[in-house]
């Protein structure tokens, strides 16, 4: 598994493995899909976007996107999210992602990786974000309404680089 800048050829695989994260509507405060047009400007948007490539058969298997987390006085602060294709999970390209990030956000002059919503039942996140020494800042009751319309709390969580 390789992880490197994405390219305008991965953005099919990009949009739908992005998509699937928001439908499951679990994980992602977003709940509009991508398009083309529009999952083309969002990634674009971003300091960076990586996927996670499957060096066997070239396929998209996973992907993040790094961007500041504020503006400003908070503008050294940034903000990761990553997806992984259902078809490709448990086989540890999340921390791939996640440790790529790490190094592409300390190349981008950042000084802290700060996730704000990691939904608290989201244990595989949690474990490996702790594994590899994100520390938790507290918890926030009720902060991430599910798909189903229930409210679950969500954990903020930072990493110094």
């Amino acid at each position: 598994m390789m992880v490197r800048a994405y390219e305008e050829a991965d953005l099919e695989s990009m949009i739908r493995i992005w998509n699937e994260v928001v439908e499951e509507g679990i994980a992602f405060p977003q709940e509009e899909l991508l398009d083309k047009t529009t999952g083309a400007e969002f990634f674009a948007s971003q300091t960076y976007a990586a996927v996670a490539e499957d060096e066997s058969d070239h396929a998209i298997c996973g992907l993040y996107i790094l961007h500041p987390n504020n503006v400003g006085r908070c503008g050294h602060i940034c903000n990761s999210s990553y997806a992984v294709s259902s078809h490709s999970r448990n086989l540890h390209i999340g921390e791939k992602l996640v440790l790529d990030s790490l190094q592409q956000a300390k190349k981008h002059s950042f000084k802290v990786l700060q996730f704000n919503a990691v939904v608290e039942s989201n244990t595989r996140a949690r474990h490996l974000y702790e594994k590899l020494g994100f520390i938790q800042l507290g918890t926030i009751p009720n902060g991430f309404r599910m798909k189903d319309g229930h409210f679950e709390n969500i954990c903020p969580y930072y990493h110094e680089l």
